[in-house]
């Protein structure tokens, strides 16, 4: 059996490295991006 298991894995990689190269790696969601507070000075520089 734990030869079956290994074959099944090893084909399962093969898979996902095939739809990979086919349609590109699957896509991840973006990280939602943080707001930065900014404290603007009164007396700028000209």
């Amino acid at each position: 059996m734990d030869y079956l298991e290994r074959v099944l894995e090893k084909l399962r990689e093969w898979a996902r490295e095939l739809i990979d190269s086919l349609f590109g790696p699957e896509t991840e969601p973006e990280p939602e991006l943080i707001p930065i507070p900014v404290h603007e000075r009164n007396n700028r520089r000209r």
